[in-house]
């Protein structure tokens, strides 16, 4: 364009303003151009302020410097670095290919910025109020940040590829026309992508992104009640941790570096969604850290984990008051989790839910476990106590392994026809369906000691009286009770009356004791 325009290296356009001129000269120079007045009042790029023409300059040069600049002074390196400035009509670098270093602070955009398909070295645009970013399919081999600007009506970013980092701290991010606040499906970034604190008044979608480190949402607020999801990014990628926790501000309103633990009095904010939220399929490679996080949701919406597959869940929020959290074909290494961060009956689900240890923050007794479980099974499924059993068995609480076990018994007789649900009644009272088996004793010895004494007192004629061993009271009782093992007692002498029932009555309870504990070994071995 500057050769187009017949001018020389160092010719100045003769169209420019004064502010512009100055502007072309600071590029050439690679030094800040700043045209802020002092007074923060007026300086504020979100302030209703007018900035006039002093202060003024068209994105039309703008982009002929970045796509065709003139040249950089003698050792120099040009560079746009404004402050203050602001830039009327649409900034259009669409398809371009933006070699100078491009930092704009405090700057304002009396229209949209467009950078679909452009390819830059590093782009900075700092506390910058832009109308809309439309950056599809954008292309960095350094940064791109973004901090504390404001967006009226979104960013788009799909598809884009970022070399190194993504900030977005502090950003204030407004719905556009389709009611997304930041469309980052496809995104790629190479290193971090932080977005702390973070206000996106609409949905954020990530769908199938690629963060190369980790993802940091601290002491975000994702607002999006009216429709399904506030977050919406299935099959995301982070080679690290996924954030959502609390971050720390200091007194001048600036967070603290990511990671750093807050000192006393300083202000922590904590990580909020109102609105559904969207993971799954989502792969991370450390952690999904829900620390303190708040999610406010209606009944119809839900904080999906769908085949999440992480080595830690820490999930360690506030309990939802109303909506669901949905776990199902999930796997995890180690859930993190509190007793009170959980949602009560029925709206957890945890079919196909696969962890394989239990690290409670907090106190978490069995009796609460046993209801987080019940919670997740609306109608009867073995497979979240079998689960939760294998875990303890694994962690060598053998004891409460087999109280699980048993309460997935109980919650199954439950949903069983009356005959069953009577049989399973007598399984319990007995031996607790075979993984209490010192009950068949205890019965056993009273059965015994009962039969006993009341036979003590029988009438008992031969049935041979030639051949017949000596009676014995206790022998007889014995033989009754034991249905497999024959102490010829019971075929040598005859009973009468209500005897022969008391007899039958023996019987049949020894056959019930032997079939339960039967079943409780079976069970056993199976388990074993």
């Amino acid at each position: 364009m500057t050769e187009a325009a017949g001018l020389s290296p160092g010719d100045l356009p003769d169209d420019l303003t004064a502010a512009e001129a100055g502007m072309w000269q600071a590029f050439r120079n690679g030094s800040v151009y700043d045209l802020s007045s002092g007074d923060a009042l007026v300086d504020d790029p979100h302030g209703a302020h007018p900035w006039g023409p002093e202060r003024t300059v068209r994105a039309r040069i703008v982009c002929w410097l970045l796509l065709d600049g003139p040249p950089a002074l003698a050792g120099r390196v040009s560079s746009l670095k404004l402050v203050g400035v602001q830039v009327v009509d649409a900034l259009d670098l669409a398809g371009g290919t933006v070699v100078p270093y491009v930092e704009l602070r405090g700057c304002r955009f009396e229209r949209e910025v467009l950078l679909p398909e452009a390819r830059f070295t590093t782009v900075r645009l700092v506390d910058c109020a832009v109308p809309r970013l439309e950056a599809a399919r954008v292309q960095t081999e350094g940064d791109l940040h973004l901090p504390r600007c404001r967006f009226r009506h979104g960013i788009r970013l799909t598809d884009a590829q970022i070399g190194t980092d993504l900030l977005l701290n502090q950003a204030i991010v407004h719905r556009d026309r389709s009611g997304r606040a930041i469309a980052g499906d496809g995104l790629s970034v190479g290193q971090d992508l932080q977005a702390e604190m973070l206000e996106a008044d609409g949905e954020l979608s990530l769908r199938g992104a690629t963060v190369g480190v980790s993802l940091s949402l601290r002491g975000a607020r994702l607002r999006n009640p009216c429709a399904r999801l506030a977050l919406n990014a299935p099959q995301l990628s982070v080679e690290r941790t996924l954030y959502m926790t609390p971050a720390g501000v200091t007194h001048v309103g600036s967070p603290l570096l990511s990671g750093m633990t807050p000192v006393e009095g300083i202000r922590v904010q904590r990580f909020e969604c109102e609105g559904g939220m969207r993971l799954d399929d989502g792969r991370f490679g450390d952690a999904l850290d829900f620390e303190r996080a708040r999610f406010t949701l209606t009944d119809e919406q839900e904080l999906s984990l769908r085949r999440v597959q992480t080595p830690e869940l820490r999930f360690l929020g506030e309990r939802p008051a109303r909506g669901r959290v949905v776990l199902s074909g999930a796997r995890i290494v180690n859930l993190m989790d509190r007793a009170d961060s959980w949602p009560g009956p029925g709206r957890l689900h945890m079919g196909g839910f696969c962890y394989e240890n239990l690290v409670p923050r907090g106190p978490f007794p069995l009796a609460e476990r046993l209801d987080w479980v019940a919670a997740a099974t609306a109608e009867y499924n073995p497979e979240p106590y079998e689960r939760l059993a294998a875990v303890l068995r694994a962690g060598g609480e053998d004891e409460d392994a087999r109280e699980v076990l048993l309460a997935k018994q109980r919650r199954r007789r439950e949903s069983l026809p009356l005959a069953l649900k009577l049989w399973g009644y007598v399984q319990d009272g007995t031996v607790a369906y075979g993984y209490r088996p010192g009950r068949a004793a205890v019965w056993m010895a009273v059965l015994w000691a009962a039969g006993s004494v009341a036979f003590a007192h029988a009438g008992h004629p031969p049935v041979k009286r030639a051949e017949h061993p000596a009676w014995d009271p206790a022998l007889f009782a014995l033989d009754l009770l034991l249905p497999v093992i024959d102490l010829g007692q019971v075929d040598a002498w005859q009973l009468s009356g209500g005897w022969q029932w008391l007899a039958a009555a023996m019987i049949l309870l020894g056959w019930v004791l032997a079939t339960t504990v039967a079943a409780g070994a079976t069970r056993l071995l199976h388990r074993n």
